[in-house]
């Protein structure tokens, strides 16, 4: 089977350096037409789609995503069920979750009917979020080190070593820098 070129003009044929992208499909970079990438046995894009994942930060991305999906749940829980219910105790009792300002009353007996500006839900939102911002400043504290800045330093112009920026020798060679 003989590969299939289209040159339009005054263009590079399909199959050129110009679509040579580690992201193109292999029958544009390798000329051929299949279904399947001639190393592996793997689908086409399948293979492609691996690459993309290596090669870029996609990866650790969607882990990220569902680290703070899994970590929103837990955070959740820990305003509604954990903290919530002692300040409400220490307050006199109140339920946060329960705290609204009612503009239509319920119609019917039918609760859906209630329009009402919920703000103890807010406030359960808005402890939820500051839970969860101190616990990711605390995770990217732990995780993420500053890269303490490199000493300044000047090279021998004839073994090409780093010296201390004050040197008056080369530390490998001896000869004056």
């Amino acid at each position: 089977c003989q590969p299939v070129t289209l040159e339009i003009a005054g263009s590079n044929p399909v199959g050129s350096a110009i679509d040579a992208s580690p992201y193109a499909p292999s029958s544009a970079r390798t000329g051929r037409s299949t279904s399947h990438d001639q190393w592996n046995g793997e689908p086409q894009t399948m293979s492609e789609f691996k690459r993309f994942l290596l090669k870029t930060n996609a990866l650790a991305l969607a882990v990220g995503v569902i680290i703070g999906v899994a970590l929103n749940a837990v955070v959740t829980s820990l305003v509604n069920d954990v903290i919530m219910p002692p300040v409400g105790v220490l307050l006199g009792g109140v339920d946060f979750a329960a705290l609204k300002v009612v503009l239509k009353a319920v119609v019917n007996g039918d609760p859906a009917s209630e329009v009402a500006i919920r703000y103890g839900a807010f406030l359960n939102t808005i402890i939820a979020f500051v839970v969860i911002s101190f616990v990711v400043f605390q995770m990217s504290r732990v995780f993420l080190k500053e890269v303490p800045t490199p000493t300044p330093t000047k090279s021998c112009p004839y073994c090409r070593e780093a010296n201390a920026i004050d040197a008056s020798k080369c530390r490998a060679c001896t000869s004056a820098i």
